[in-house]
């Protein structure tokens, strides 16, 4: 029996979610490709948003990409559709980065875990506020902790000692911006200020900046920088706060990738438990600091994103490109 073609109206409705995954400086470096006959969505990266300055190895624009593929892999269980992935499925075509048959349930078991997922596609936030002085529970955790790990990663809570160093981290790669204004080029690139925050399309609107740091060491980015912000308050955020580190046992292309899905499905499972969430690179962006992240008691695993978790706004949602500007259907 033949299988059913996917309306253009469902097609565009699961790149739609797909590409309202995080991305670094919300660039959304991604571009689809549906084949109608194959019944397959291509997902290729997008290198004129590409960050040479920040991102060097497009490792950060991988992991984005990786976001996204995860959103599709959800939002196409909710549609009753089972995605069979393949990533990096021709060596020869380094932007093609996965392809994905959308085939149908009959015969197949419904991934109901991907499927519960969905309602937080549209509700996840990054959130730059401060965040309650409150405890993670426990169970939560070890959630977050099982999500890591069925993508293939790792997702470690640094004991005290481990956490003030990657902050450390983070403060010397703010340190070493402000002595190179160069490194600041893509983040410029990448902000909205003014009118031009409430047309974007892509990019981090001044709207979502969040207030300055007043106080405390939550590790969160400042894209102002030293250009005035109007109505824009300061605020004291956590002294001690929650930061989890997102790890794969490698360091390249298909690592990245699936370091992109699991830190989705990480945020997917965060929001569902009612936990706001922002996440930097900033000390991740240097190699030499990059190594210095890791579990210092292991020594191993390469680690891709630094998140900040706790109980608080989860912030505004920030623009997407149209989909007509990032699929094509042939």
């Amino acid at each position: 029996m033949a299988a059913r073609q996917l309306d253009e109206k469902t097609v565009t409705g699961l790149v739609a979610e797909a590409a309202a995954a995080p991305s670094m400086h919300n660039a959304q470096p991604w571009r689809f490709r549906y084949l109608t006959g194959d019944r397959a969505l291509l997902l290729r990266a997008d290198p004129e948003r590409a960050m040479p300055r920040s991102d060097p190895d497009d490792r950060a624009l991988h992991i984005g990409c990786g976001a996204a593929l995860f959103n599709l892999r959800v939002a196409a269980a909710h549609a009753h559709l089972c995605p069979v992935v393949r990533l990096l499925p021709e060596p020869q075509d380094p932007l093609l980065l996965a392809a994905v048959e959308l085939a149908d349930e009959a015969g197949r078991p419904r991934d109901d875990d991907l499927a519960r997922l969905h309602p937080a596609i549209r509700e996840r936030r990054t959130s730059r506020h401060p965040f309650a002085e409150k405890d993670l529970p426990e169970n939560v955790r070890a959630t977050l902790q099982g999500a890591a790990e069925r993508e293939g990663a790792v997702l470690f809570f640094p004991g005290p000692w481990h956490a003030e160093t990657v902050l450390d981290l983070i403060r010397d790669a703010e340190s070493r911006d402000a002595l190179d204004p160069e490194t600041s080029e893509d983040l410029v690139r990448w902000t909205r200020l003014g009118p031009e925050a409430d047309t974007a399309v892509d990019g981090v609107p001044e709207y979502a900046f969040g207030p300055r740091r007043r106080d405390g060491k939550a590790p969160v980015r400042d894209f102002a920088g030293r250009r005035r912000v109007a109505d824009r308050g300061t605020s004291t955020f956590e002294h001690s706060p929650h930061l989890a580190l997102l790890s794969t046992a490698g360091d390249g292309p298909a690592e990245w990738l699936r370091a992109g899905q699991a830190l989705e499905r990480v945020l997917l499972e965060a929001t569902l438990a009612d936990l706001a969430t922002s996440l930097t690179s900033h000390a991740l962006e240097d190699r030499a600091l990059r190594l210095l992240t890791r579990d210092p008691a292991s020594g191993t695993g390469q680690v891709h994103m630094v998140l900040r978790l706790g109980y608080g706004p989860r912030g505004p949602a920030t623009p997407r490109r149209p989909v007509r500007d990032v699929l094509e259907i042939v």
